[in-house]
């Protein structure tokens, strides 16, 4: 059964167009590793003016997908490199950049 998951990112409103340049052009080996650990139908929409991101893809397992794509090692280069985009994550909060992650509670197939 596929599961969509659907998640919110905040990035720094100044670094918007960079962050933007950046991924016009994502590293093909990222690309490969989203595929091979089962990141499907993958978007990221940007709400313009304040930085916020919402990330939507399908996936099988959404928990077993990112604990794989954490282990893949262009996935450490790739956000060692993003982290200067994104907003400091709140205090008592885990991880650089918290994936605040959505309860999806309607769909219309």
């Amino acid at each position: 059964m596929t599961e969509r998951a659907c998640f919110l990112l905040h990035l720094r409103p100044e670094l918007v167009q960079e962050y933007l340049q950046v991924h016009a052009e994502v590293w093909p080996e990222v690309l490969e590793a989203l595929t091979r650990t089962g990141w499907r139908n993958y978007s990221l929409f940007l709400r313009a003016g304040d930085g916020l991101v919402v990330g939507y893809c399908e996936t099988d397992d959404f928990e077993a997908t990112t604990t794989a794509m954490e282990r893949e090692e262009v996935s450490a280069r790739w956000e060692a490199t993003m982290g200067r985009y994104f907003q400091p994550a709140p205090a008592g909060t885990s991880g650089d950049r918290p994936r605040e992650r959505l309860v999806e509670y309607f769909h219309l197939d």
